[in-house]
């Protein structure tokens, strides 16, 4: 089945509205509010232009339904999945993490798990493939790439503390 073509408007002052029509032909709308609210918006099967239905929700509303409509394996951290079998997923560090101030090569992150550390952001910003000498920090996110377990075995060593 194709993936519906999405419109995007710029709403001045407001955010942005995505539309798209679904294989059923109904008209859906999802305004993304500057605030992080999203207003979701399901038009009238007779008369595409005509709001049937309109829900607002909270930012935290919003991020509970994507998860609820992706397949379990999903989650908010996962970037991309690949035929390969590989993932990206962020990975927070915490401020009372044993890793808080220590060299990147102390986790032996890659010769633990197989899984990579290949970028760390920070409020400074992003820090591309961090070499072992990078120190980390509490708060920083860092992106490791790998299998479904080896990314999970580095989320339980990174969130050791």
């Amino acid at each position: 089945m194709p993936i519906p073509r999405v419109r995007t408007t710029s709403l001045p002052g407001v955010g942005v509205q995505y539309d798209f029509t679904t294989r059923e032909q109904r008209h859906l709308s999802v305004i993304a509010h500057r605030d992080g609210s999203r207003s979701l918006n399901l038009y009238r099967a007779d008369d595409p232009d005509a709001c049937a239905h309109s829900l607002h929700l909270s930012e935290g509303e919003s991020a509970a339904l994507v998860d609820a409509l992706r397949p379990a394996q999903h989650s908010t951290a996962l970037l991309h999945t690949t035929d390969l079998g590989l993932i990206a997923e962020r990975i927070p560090l915490s401020g009372v993490s044993y890793w808080n101030g220590r060299l990147l090569g102390e986790t032996r992150m890659r010769t633990a798990t197989g899984a990579s550390i290949v970028a760390v952001l920070r409020r400074t910003g992003a820090v591309p493939s961090p070499t072992p000498d990078f120190r980390l920090s509490g708060g920083d996110t860092l992106i490791v790439i790998g299998t479904r377990e080896g990314v999970d075995a580095a989320a339980a060593i990174l969130g050791r503390e």
